[in-house]
């Protein structure tokens, strides 16, 4: 029998991760709860102005209580406060939380006093009681105990392999990067108050404008690799395309590398290994509308890699920071969910 899933917080990556747990066998998705009208939530839900019109017919319900994806019928609920939505009397097992709000233990634990049995959050959780996983680089971290968990965060899941790589073939000493990252929601269209963000830049309109900002993905890596905690940061460019970011890596390694035995380490590792599928590699002089619906976590832009006196590497990896992140987020609900709740082999294994 599939796991009963719903979905709170129908925003970006809640209807891709939607769309991509959809197609699981493994996961019946019952319910949405958003705090949009049933009738926006079915329509984004199938179109959408970056990654293309879903291929499945979609009808919300005229009483605004439910909506059908082929010939099933999902129930619907608008509720901002989500221990008003009764879970239990849906027989939900599982939640992807995807609101961006709940990122405190306390804040998401009444989800398992309604009988929910695993939560998966699409934002990091840093607090002791959750498992922020990488697929790829900790998700051997994952066991029955871990109830919650997490899919880290979109930067997070392309530098991580990165990172993985690197380490493990020349060492870290430090390092920093910036990803210059498409807009967001967190943005404005036009200059005026942003309520989502305190960060004033990102009150500027992010339709004309470079705006630097912070990103939590260099530091948030030492919840992957503690190991690394004071040795790396960064920051983000918000740039006015609609998708497809990158992350410029730059390292100082513990030995001396040339251009060709990084590429080398990089290659290898998207052909064999727990990175495969996960982590890619390009030759080809590729744009950024040409990772669009790209669902790997990373891509090297292999052209692009320098060795500056020895032990200074420079790295581009592009990345979908929508669409491989929300695949990501379905596998590890696919992984959770028969490794804790019908204790079955998953579909996906990055080992």
């Amino acid at each position: 029998m599939p796991v009963k899933c719903a979905v709170n917080g129908f925003g970006r990556i809640g209807r891709l991760c939607f769309r991509y747990a959809w197609e699981d066998p493994t996961l019946e998705i019952v319910h949405v709860n958003d705090v949009c009208s049933c009738e926006s939530a079915a329509y984004l839900v199938k179109y959408d102005s970056v990654h293309g019109t879903w291929d499945k017919e979609i009808e919300a319900a005229e009483d605004g209580n439910s909506f059908t994806v082929g010939d099933r019928t999902l129930t619907f609920s608008q509720e901002a406060d989500f221990t008003k939505v009764d879970f239990a009397a849906m027989g939900v097992e599982m939640v992807m939380e995807c609101t961006g709000k709940f990122l405190k233990v306390n804040t998401l634990n009444p989800y398992f006093d309604m009988g929910v049995k695993q939560v998966v959050v699409s934002a990091p959780v840093k607090e002791e009681g959750a498992l922020n996983v990488v697929l790829g680089c900790n998700n051997h971290l994952l066991s029955k105990d871990t109830k919650l968990v997490t899919n880290a965060s979109c930067t997070t899941n392309c530098l991580a392999p990165v990172v993985k790589v690197i380490k493990e073939n020349f060492g870290i000493k430090h390092g920093c990067i910036t990803t210059i990252h498409d807009v967001t929601g967190t943005q404005t269209l036009v200059d005026m108050p942003n309520t989502k963000k305190s960060d004033l830049r990102r009150a500027r309109s992010g339709m004309i404008n470079l705006c630097p900002t912070s990103t939590g993905s260099a530091t948030a890596i030492v919840e992957i690799y503690p190991e690394l905690k004071g040795k790396l940061n960064g920051l983000a460019v918000r740039v006015p395309i609609l998708n497809g970011s990158i992350t410029d890596c730059v390292f100082e390694v513990e030995k001396p590398v040339t251009v060709e035995q990084v590429n080398a380490a990089l290659k290898a590792a998207t052909e064999s290994g727990p990175l495969k599928g996960i982590l890619g590699y390009e030759e080809k002089p590729l744009v950024s509308t040409d990772y669009t619906n790209e669902t790997r976590s990373s891509v090297i832009d292999a052209l692009s890699t320098q060795v500056i006196d020895g032990t200074m590497v420079k790295i581009y990896a592009w990345y979908d920071n929508e669409a491989g992140y929300s695949k990501r987020m379905a596998e590890l609900c696919n992984i959770v969910a028969a490794m804790n709740i019908t204790g079955t082999e998953p579909s996906f294994k990055y080992e």
